[in-house]
């Protein structure tokens, strides 16, 4: 025991924090997935979906009627490169988990692949369902849609979930380049955490529940909305995240997600859709794939940038797996609060 917490393995905290899934209402399997997935953003850094979402799980397997963590997903082999997931209600990482081998076979088959999940909901960081894909020499997009909370350009009321892309490539040295971006200026994650310390939000943040510019996170959160990032460029990115995962998927727009029936629930009930590409495929005499996106990311060093998106990431899985993941004294309490029921 360290003085502001614990280092633990990877392993050891998915150990700690799977009971509270199972005793939540998760079935074994998706305890464990959802476990797996909370300890491995915690190992990355990526603590907005890490341990800090553990609250959120329970609320929202309690919240009568809202997710079914028991659900088993129905893999629907739609045509030669298009797969549908429906979720049943479930969690969107073992809908993912359930259709991933065929998504990756119909990829090697036809060169691409779409992976279209419905019915389902998601807490987690979205790079950790794109970069298995790239470890195995694919190209991998992600989109996801949420519940509203970010408004259009221009407009003074929420229409769009903070709505993240991630993209994930092979690279010829070293790990996978992925990252993973809200198409808000901020994920809402960080600005419950925002919220949490008393810490004020960046101008420009979002407005509040008047329509009016706001830099205060509990303002932001009652009522209010955050902005898209880069003004009506970024709005026109979240818009089209809502059609690929909502009008195409079969599923709800974010502004269609209502919690207000189910007190607790904190998942948006909504849709994810990935588009899948083997670089290898139709490439004869080209050359390697990897090789060129190696010398683009030497360029890139050459002009002066020194990290990559997701290097930051990738340096705080290397000191986890190397020192253990700190859990401070106060999550640890709350784990084993939630563990104990």
């Amino acid at each position: 025991m360290e003085r502001d917490g614990l280092r633990l393995a990877y392993p050891d905290l998915v150990e700690r924090i799977r009971p509270i899934f199972e005793r939540n209402g998760c079935s074994p399997g998706v305890a464990r997935l959802l476990a797996e997935n909370c300890a491995a953003a915690e190992r990355d850094g990526a603590h907005s979906h890490g341990l800090f979402r553990l609250k959120g799980y329970v609320s929202t397997l309690n919240a009568d009627g809202w997710v079914d963590g028991r659900a088993v997903p129905k893999v629907e082999d739609a045509a030669p490169g298009f797969l549908r997931i429906d979720g049943r209600n479930g969690f969107t990482v073992p809908a993912l988990a359930a259709g991933r081998a065929l998504a990756v076979e119909k990829t090697r088959a036809n060169g691409v692949c779409i992976l279209a999940i419905r019915n389902s909901h998601h807490l987690g960081a979205l790079s950790l369902d794109v970069e298995p894909f790239a470890e195995e020499g694919l190209v991998a997009l992600a989109f996801i849609n949420s519940m509203r909370a970010v408004v259009p350009h221009g407009g003074r009321r929420a229409v769009f979930g903070t709505n993240p892309i991630a993209f994930a490539s092979p690279r010829a040295k070293g790990l996978p380049f992925v990252f993973d971006q809200a198409t808000s200026v901020m994920a809402n994650g960080d600005v419950q955490i925002a919220a949490r310390e008393g810490r004020a939000l960046p101008p420009g943040t979002g407005i509040d529940r008047n329509g009016e510019p706001t830099t205060h996170p509990k303002a932001l959160l009652d009522g209010g909305a955050l902005n898209a990032f880069g003004g009506y460029k970024g709005a026109t990115l979240a818009m089209m995240v809502e059609i690929l995962c909502a009008a195409l998927v079969g599923g709800k727009f974010s502004h269609e997600v209502d919690l207000a029936a189910h007190p607790g629930a904190a998942t948006p009930h909504t849709g994810q859709s990935f588009i899948l590409i083997d670089p290898a495929c139709g490439r004869g005499a080209l050359p390697g794939f990897a090789e060129r996106v190696e010398e683009l990311i030497a360029e890139i060093h050459a002009a002066g940038q020194e990290r990559l998106p997701g290097d930051r990431r990738h340096a705080a899985r290397e000191t986890s797996e190397r020192a253990g993941i700190l859990v401070g004294r106060e999550m640890l309490a709350a784990i084993d609060a939630m563990a104990a029921g």
